[in-house]
């Protein structure tokens, strides 16, 4: 009986709160009640917080579609997260693609230039894709994850605590304005003491001013101490901030790893498949660009910038000369080359290099010799001189 009691005291004290709270609000969005304004650091810290949030929650948003463009995967992503359950694998469509073209090629015929050359594609986009796959994974834990945190476990607990201090301040003004009252109605009193009913009016007004003074006296200490509290919360942003940086760090690391692997793996690529051959005897006559050289570095510098501002036009009248000359002829080397076996001749730009046509090569390759060294070398790479 006094449990239910009490709980119905304690029901009744809470709901007699919240209606002075919501009148106070009320009465201050209407301009008829006095408001507690927070100190300018307070405020201040208070506008950053928010501010974090609110990007922080774009920039989260943003990288998940950067990662992962499917919104379909997405959902389910975070329905699993939130069963706590591990989500399927799912093949990416690099590997999707990769799949196709080796499959593609094995039909053709490995024997087969076009199917070779599918195959070797194929296996590039394979490896593609396990790095985009590790992209996804080292991101999502060094930096999404971080970002998620903040939202949901941080800033969670500021806006609790900032919830809480607004509800503390109109309880302050609140007492504020029931003190102003109780003053106003003693004055008024005083002035009618003409009668002991008044007399004792004045005392009942007395005793309400002294017990206002007193709420007025907690709700103040309550509200300091929970201004305190907030705004220690808030003064770890700037710690947020640092750590949020390091994050950002990480992820760019690991897109400059997948990127440059890419990049390798291309190049690779592009070693392995030669040149484009079917580009330089079409019926068209139209000019062919010589492809970009291979660089022994895997990572994207000035260097492969500057290379890709260099490429030279090639005609394909040219190229026809250097394959059907007769005897060796004199060259002039376009590109820098690392040759890709023992089979090949590695060349440096601008260097002049001995070539001849031998029977039966591929059309795409000529014999180069400098010195004692001999080896063979794309024919892309190559000017004729006279």
């Amino acid at each position: 009986m006094n449990i239910m009691d009490f709980n119905v005291k304690k029901l009744a004290a809470d709901a007699g709160t919240f209606l002075s709270r919501a009148v106070q609000f009320t009465e201050e969005k209407l301009g008829q009640a006095e408001k507690t304004e927070l100190d300018a650091h307070l405020e201040n810290l208070l506008s950053k917080a928010e501010c974090t949030k609110i990007w922080t929650e774009k920039i989260m948003k943003q990288t998940e579609v950067l990662l992962q463009p499917n919104p379909n995967a997405r959902i389910e992503e975070f329905v699993y997260e939130k069963l706590d359950r591990k989500a399927p694998s799912r093949i990416n469509n690099p590997e999707l693609l990769g799949q196709y073209m080796i499959d593609a090629g094995t039909e053709f015929g490995p024997g087969t230039a076009y199917g070779n050359a599918l195959i070797k594609c194929g296996e590039t986009q394979k490896r593609i894709g396990t790095a985009d796959r590790e992209l996804i994974h080292t991101s999502a834990l060094n930096f999404l994850t971080p970002l998620r945190n903040f939202i949901e476990g941080d800033y969670k607990t500021i806006a609790k605590e900032r919830k809480l201090l607004q509800n503390k301040r109109l309880d302050l003004d609140a007492a504020k304005t029931r003190l102003k009252k109780a003053k106003a109605a003693e004055t008024r009193a005083s002035q009618l003491n003409s009668a002991r009913l008044e007399g004792d009016n004045i005392m009942i007004w007395a005793e309400e001013v002294t017990k206002s003074e007193q709420e007025l006296r907690i709700t103040q200490s309550e509200f300091d101490r929970q201004a305190e509290i907030t705004r220690l919360l808030l003064e770890g942003i700037s710690s947020t901030h640092a750590h949020h940086l390091r994050c950002l760090n990480d992820f760019v690391e690991a897109q400059m790893t997948y990127y440059a692997q890419c990049y390798q793996y291309m190049l690779d690529l592009q070693k392995q498949l030669g040149s484009f051959p079917s580009n330089y005897h079409s019926n068209n006559n139209q000019t062919s660009v010589a492809p970009i050289p291979s660089a022994s570095s895997n990572v994207i510098g000035s260097s492969a910038l500057t290379s890709t501002s260099s490429l030279v036009i090639t005609s394909p009248s040219n190229l026809t000369d250097l394959k059907e000359c007769s005897g060796s002829r004199k060259a002039r080397v376009l590109y820098d080359y690392d040759a890709a076996n023992s089979t090949e001749l590695s060349l440096l730009a601008d260097e002049v290099i001995t070539v001849f046509s031998v029977v039966g090569m591929d059309s795409d390759w000529l014999m180069g010799e400098r010195g004692n060294q001999k080896g063979r070398v794309p024919i892309t790479y190559l000017e004729l001189l006279n």
